[in-house]
């Protein structure tokens, strides 16, 4: 099981499909955040970066595990959450 949290404008995607806050997700083997995001049904073009057990990664070439925590972090986090969220020279 991985335990999923969307972030921002992202949210409303996992209230529409009725998830929980964290969301936990069967996951049975290593791939990619893209990979993860596609079954999920997540719109890749409003996805910025990953958080992978609290680091923040771009969203192309995160790999994910079974058993980690993963949270998706949209496009237009304003200036400073950039720099809280480790976006800054993503």
């Amino acid at each position: 099981m991985i335990e999923i949290r969307l972030f921002g404008s992202l949210q409303r995607f996992g209230a529409q499909k009725g998830w929980s806050f964290p969301h936990k997700f069967l996951l049975k083997e290593e791939c990619s955040a893209t990979q993860l995001a596609q079954m999920l049904e997540l719109p890749l073009e409003e996805i910025e970066g990953v958080f992978i057990d609290g680091i923040p990664r771009p969203l192309k070439g995160a790999q994910i595990k079974p058993g980690q925590r993963i949270a998706f972090i949209p496009y237009g986090i304003p200036g400073p959450y950039r720099v809280m969220f480790g976006l800054k020279n993503k």
